[in-house]
């Protein structure tokens, strides 16, 4: 049921006057994957979308990210992406650290217990498509130069010329965000790490493990080896002794130098089409809504590539905050404000703990005092023979253990008479699952009033009690 008195902004005929003073309800700034998939998700819920990017249409985003993580995966499976993403890359099981520790990450409970390697540019493509499908408009070559925001809408001033005016504004536009800086918002915090190397190869020789993370005996120099299923391989090195500038040359003599030293040879790669130097910041802005403006993914934090956890984080930055977004536009949302500030209050702590551990991860491998390698060690011991700190290890880094302080914790993928509960989400809609024969009211305590609730049952019949699951997959709390 609807809240009394507030249009349907899916229903042709909404012509209410904040429309009516808008260019699109949502200006997503940014077509990266939390960009795209925050877009999609939009459109999805009915709304109108406008999409910006500075890239002009088909050049490609080449960035680091190559690895997708089980929650991750989840939320694509919500979306109907899952399965085909899958079978564009490499599923890991076994993730090894600094020679000496391996997490088994098939225990995970989940449909994915494996980390995922595929380029970022397939997670893009199926997110494209998918906003297109969905009806997102897409405005490419174009540049946010400024914003101003009123009580209802917010003003994008464009350098090509020309405004849009939206009911909200998501700056999903990376580390030199043009919204954070329009915003004038901060970007504390330092590098953590500089002159990586990374490329694209062939190999001869195949690596002996997948996602080996190799310190030399010195602990000058480690590297790493991804493949990406299709004969091409991410290669990630790092070099105490060789500390050079991002701006500086950088070719295939120099990865493989690296690699020679931290593996013990350069495996006969070849044929690189893409190597590149660059450093590595841990940031994070301290708001992530600035009144109808928003921050996702590394616009609002930033952090080592250690653990492949940043596209990850922004995925989920995005899922978090979509239907939120759509609850409000469509006026189903008990408390509009709070709803939204939940946004802050759930991710801003998970962006805070991802910088920690990915940051603790690559200083562990930059180890070369006593203390420091006493550190690793104690921490590899720990990890390796300590059963429950694995399991919140690779709960953390895959995102399967994430839980909000407002109590929402993960569903996971149940089975219900209709079929899976990620099936059910894919319609983006709030999911209430039920005993057989029950069809119990909304509480008074949920967030929304969905006018679209699905209702399901659970697949085990002697299940008693109700679940009611948000579009992001999270369950909401039931009081009374």
């Amino acid at each position: 049921m609807s809240t009394k008195g507030t249009t349907d902004p899916t229903d042709p005929t909404h012509t209410d006057e904040k429309t009516k003073k808008t260019d699109t309800d949502v200006l997503v700034i940014g077509a990266g994957p939390t960009g795209l998939l925050l877009a999609g998700d939009l459109a999805a819920a009915g709304l109108r979308v406008t999409l910006v990017e500075r890239r002009a249409p088909g050049i490609s985003n080449l960035t680091r990210a190559f690895s997708v993580h089980a929650r991750t995966l989840e939320q694509l499976d919500a979306r109907g992406l899952a399965d085909e993403l899958v079978a564009t890359g490499t599923p890991v099981a076994d993730l090894r650290l600094f020679g000496r520790l391996t997490l088994d990450l098939s225990a995970l409970p989940s449909r994915f217990p494996f980390l995922l390697l595929t380029p970022q540019y397939e997670v893009e493509r199926l997110l494209e498509r998918r906003a297109r499908t969905t009806g997102v408009d897409f405005r490419y070559a174009t540049e946010l130069r400024a914003l101003r925001q009123d009580t209802d809408t917010v003003t994008a001033e464009l350098a090509t010329g020309g405004t849009l005016r939206a009911r909200y504004l998501v700056g999903a536009d990376g580390v030199h965000s043009s919204v954070r800086t329009a915003l004038g918002l901060p970007f504390p915090g330092a590098s953590v790490i500089r002159s990586m190397v990374l490329a694209d190869v062939r190999l001869t020789q195949e690596p002996g493990k997948l996602l080996t993370v190799t310190v030399t005996a010195a602990d000058d120099a480690f590297a790493f080896v991804a493949p990406f299923g299709d004969g091409w391989y991410r290669v990630m090195g790092w070099d105490r002794t060789h500390q050079a500038d991002d701006t500086g040359p950088v070719g295939l003599d120099d990865v493989r130098a690296i690699t020679r030293r931290a593996l013990g040879s350069d495996l006969g790669m070849h044929d690189a089409r893409w190597v590149s130097r660059f450093h590595s910041d841990e940031r994070q802005a301290p708001a992530y809504r600035s009144g109808r403006v928003f921050l996702a993914g590394d616009a609002a934090h930033v952090h080592s590539p250690a653990g492949g956890q940043g596209m990850n984080t922004g995925l989920q930055d995005a899922a978090n905050l979509s239907w939120k977004l759509a609850a409000v536009l469509r006026g189903e949302a008990r408390n509009p404000e709070a709803l939204l500030d939940s946004y802050q209050a759930e991710r801003h702590p998970v962006g805070a703990t991802v910088l920690r551990s990915s940051g603790t991860l690559v200083r562990l491998a930059m180890a070369h005092t006593p203390l420091q390698r006493t550190a690793r060690t104690l921490a590899t011991r720990l990890l390796g023979t300590v059963r429950p700190v694995a399991t919140r290890a690779m709960g953390q880094i895959s995102g399967i253990g994430i839980t909000y302080a407002s109590g929402a914790r993960r569903a996971p993928d149940e089975p219900l008479r209709e079929g899976r509960l990620y099936e059910a989400l894919r319609a983006g809609e709030f999911v209430l699952i039920a005993p057989e024969g029950r069809t119990p009211p909304l509480p008074p305590t949920a967030p929304v009033t969905p006018t679209r609730l699905i209702r399901t049952t659970w697949a085990d019949p002697t299940r008693r009690d109700t679940a009611l699951i948000r579009p992001d997959g999270y369950t909401t709390p039931l009081k009374p």
